[in-house]
């Protein structure tokens, strides 16, 4: 386990990833790892911008280092958290996406489908996730470009 122990994970989800996000999450709290949940709290119905935004502005304000945000596909919450200026969010689906979405795209929240992905699926990609090192070099030139799209008369080009 490389993460240091000042990671502080924070989770969210709509009802669709509800069942999904508690099971990872007892994964995780078995691991050590400190979480912060920002609900939903059950099954009933929500829409998943609400999560995604809450889990997005808890990591740009500095109530956790990095997120983890579910609805029933992962895209949804993926598109309402790359809203947050700061947010790389990305959909995490196996191995290799898991552990790129750090090393090449810096993500700092991973989005899980709730219907697309086991519990034991999302602990293994999470982990993945957390071991992996964003490499920088070229890919920090991309990031870089990313985040000037973020703002308004930038194209993030060079």
């Amino acid at each position: 386990m490389k993460e240091s122990p000042q990671i502080r994970i924070v989770i969210g989800s709509d009802h669709a990833g509800f069942s999904l996000k508690e099971s990872l999450k007892h994964h995780l709290e078995k691991d050590g790892l400190s979480l912060l949940d920002v609900g939903t709290f059950n099954e009933d119905s929500v829409d998943y911008p609400d999560f995604a935004e809450k889990v997005a502005r808890a990591i740009c304000s500095g109530e956790g280092n990095l997120g983890i945000v579910l609805c029933g596909t992962g895209i949804g919450v993926s598109i309402a958290a790359n809203k947050i200026k700061g947010i790389r969010a990305a959909v995490v689906y196996n191995d290799e996406t898991a552990s790129l979405a750090r090393r090449h795209n810096n993500a700092n929240v991973i989005c899980f489908g709730g219907r697309e992905a086991s519990a034991e699926q999302a602990h293994a990609w999470t982990r993945i996730f957390l071991d992996a090192t964003f490499e920088g070099g070229r890919h920090q030139r991309r990031i870089d470009k990313i985040s000037a799209l973020e703002s308004p008369g930038t194209s993030g080009k060079s």
